[in-house]
C-alpha cells in the first residue's frame, strides 16, 4: 500500500542541520570491527572499527575503514596482516576501552586485560576471550575520494580470511548459532549500540 512521508532533506556538504549525524544510524546497526595487529617490531594493538563489514564469498574478503592514519592502518601497512575478533556482549566494555587514544606502544590487550591468543596463519593475535576470529591477510588498501574525485582521509581495508576460528558451543548441527552468539552492533548516536538475541531472528526463504 502506498504510503505518504513528510521527508527531511539535505546535501551533506552543506550540513545535516540535526542535532546528530544520522548518517551512522541510518547505515546500522553495523558489525563491528575489532582489530588486533602488530608492527614490524612487534608491538600489539586492538581497536573497535565501526565501519567494517564482509565483501566476497570466495575467497572470503572482509575489510574495516580506517578514518585517519591510526596505528590499525600504519601497522597493516607493515606486516600485511591483521584479526578480525568478534565482538559480543560480555565483551562490550573491554571493546569500548580498547577505543582510548593511548601511544602506539601501549597494547590495548593490557589496557583491557584481554589475552592475546597466538594465531595459526598469521602473525597478530587473536583475542583469546572472544568466540569467532578471523585471520587475514591485506588484499589492499584504499583511500577514498568524494564524487569530485578529491581524496578525504580515510582508508578502506580488504583482507582475505585464511583461517577461521568459531567457538564449538556457537555450531548446533553444525550451523553457526549467530543469535546465541551475543553479537553487538554499533548504532547512531554518540553512545548506541545493539545486541542480537534469538527475539531478533526470523526466517524467509528465498524465491525459487
Amino acid at each position: 500500500m502506498p504510503q505518504e512521508f513528510d521527508f527531511h532533506s539535505y546535501a551533506p556538504r552543506q550540513g545535516h542541520g540535526l542535532p546528530h549525524d544520522p548518517f551512522n544510524a541510518i547505515v546500522g546497526p553495523r558489525p563491528i570491527g575489532w582489530i588486533s595487529t602488530c608492527d614490524a617490531a612487534g608491538r600489539l594493538n586492538l581497536a573497535p572499527y565501526s565501519f567494517f563489514n564482509a565483501f566476497n564469498y570466495v575467497p572470503p574478503i572482509v575489510g574495516f575503514a580506517s578514518i585517519g592514519r591510526k596505528d590499525t592502518l600504519r601497522n597493516i601497512e607493515e606486516t600485511g596482516e591483521f584479526v578480525w575478533n568478534l565482538a559480543t556482549r560480555d565483551l562490550a566494555e573491554a571493546m569500548n576501552l580498547s577505543c582510548a587514544a593511548v601511544a602506539p606502544e601501549v597494547s590495548e590487550f593490557d589496557l583491557t586485560g584481554l589475552t592475546p591468543r597466538p594465531s595459526l596463519s598469521v602473525h597478530p593475535p587473536r583475542v583469546q576471550e572472544s568466540p569467532v576470529c578471523f585471520e587475514c591477510r591485506r588484499t589492499q588498501i584504499l583511500q577514498l575520494e568524494g564524487a569530485d574525485g578529491q581524496t578525504v582521509p580515510t582508508w578502506l581495508v580488504l583482507g582475505e580470511v585464511v583461517q577461521v576460528h568459531i567457538a564449538r558451543h556457537l555450531l548446533k548441527d553444525g550451523v553457526y548459532d549467530t543469535a546465541g552468539a551475543g553479537h553487538i552492533l554499533r548504532a547512531g548516536g554518540p553512545a548506541d549500540y545493539f545486541s542480537i538475541g534469538p527475539e531478533q531472528l526470523f526466517r524467509m526463504a528465498r524465491p525459487a
